[in-house]
Order: structure tokens, then C-alpha cells, then sequence
């Protein structure tokens, strides 16, 4: 298991310091690192593993083009993020964007918007190396405020690569979009709700 420091992790936790017992969404999966440092800052935390979802929905043949099947999308959906509006105060996102295509994208995006009170924030990840064939994935997991712990998940293809411009329009209705800068190959983003 590999570590990385996180200045994205590091402000999203400073803003779960400042306000206790709120209800927050992680799409890694449970995991009992993650679970007991946000518990313990006096958090509840729901669960979903957002890959593994997307794998048992749309990976019985080509997994991409599956994702512009209406009914499997509406299915996936329905399963990975079937919540009421307003329900969360935060949300982990981690890298799971980046394996969404178009239509879908967007549709998982507005349910996350939907999902989130307003002035919630999202911390979500995008791997920046736009010449590769595929990309490592990995289970994250919160190990402290500014430590996210990476299980290796094997290699995937990513529908798209992002650039600052795509990810400011992708959030378009969003209230913000934060960049922070890191020495290896993935870009943090805070996203205001």
C-alpha cells in the first residue's frame, strides 16, 4: 500500500473540523481507516464502492460503451447513488469521474450536486498524464488529515482526461472549483457546492 500527501484531503478535513456531526458520502468503499477518522471527528459517513458499482453495471462486455445503455445507466444510478436531495454535507469522490463517459458523466454529476447542501464541498481526483494507456486505480483511504492511504485496484483506461478548463465545466453549477497543485500524477480538486 502506497501513501501520498494530500493538501486537497487537508483542507476538506479542515472544513469537517469546523463542524461536527455532519453526514458525509465516501465512493471508495468502507474501509476501517477511513470510517474511524471521520467517526471520530464526530462525522457520519455512508458508504458505496463507486467502481465496483459501475463494474457490476456496465462490465459484461465493452464497459464504455455500456454506459450509454439508458436502461444500465438508470440502473447504475439507481444503485451507486440513490440518495434525497440535500442529504450530504461532503462527498469523497476520489478519482471515480474519470471512468464515467459523457452523458452519464453528467447525469452523475447533477446527482452529486442534487445530493450535496448547499456550501458542501467535494473532493474529487484526476490523473493528469493525458499520453498513457491506462491508469493505476486504487482503493483511498484516509489515514490522517493530510495522508491518503492508496490500495492498488490494477490499471484501467479512462473515458477522458480532464484539464482545468473541462473540470471548470464540468462544475459549472457548482458555487467553486479549487486546483491544488502536486508533484505527482494526479490533480486534487475542491468543488463547492
Amino acid at each position: 500500500m502506497e501513501t501520498r500527501s494530500s493538501s486537497g484531503l487537508d483542507q476538506f478535513c479542515s472544513l469537517l473540523v469546523e463542524r461536527p456531526g455532519l453526514t458525509l458520502l465516501d465512493l471508495a468503499g468502507a474501509n476501517q481507516s477511513t470510517m474511524g477518522f471521520l467517526t471520530n471527528l464526530g462525522h457520519r459517513v455512508y458508504s458505496d464502492d463507486f467502481l465496483l458499482q459501475m463494474d457490476r453495471c456496465f462490465g459484461d462486455g465493452d464497459f464504455y460503451e455500456n454506459q450509454s445503455d439508458p436502461q444500465k445507466a438508470a440502473q447504475f444510478l439507481a444503485s451507486a447513488l440513490d440518495y434525497p436531495a440535500q442529504h450530504f454535507d461532503g462527498a469523497l469522490v476520489w478519482d471515480s469521474l474519470e471512468f464515467l463517459t459523457g452523458p452519464l458523466l453528467e447525469n452523475v454529476v447533477e446527482r452529486l450536486n442534487n445530493m450535496l447542501r448547499p456550501g458542501s464541498y467535494m473532493l474529487a481526483l484526476f490523473h493528469n498524464e493525458e499520453r498513457v494507456e491506462t491508469i493505476p486505480t486504487y482503493s483511498y483511504r484516509i489515514q490522517d488529515r493530510k495522508t491518503i492511504l492508496l490500495a492498488p485496484r490494477g490499471r484501467r483506461r479512462p473515458a477522458q482526461f480532464f484539464n482545468n478548463r473541462s473540470l471548470e465545466k464540468l462544475f459549472q453549477d457548482f458555487e467553486s472549483v479549487k486546483f491544488f497543485l502536486t508533484r505527482d500524477h494526479l490533480r486534487e480538486v475542491i468543488v463547492r457546492r
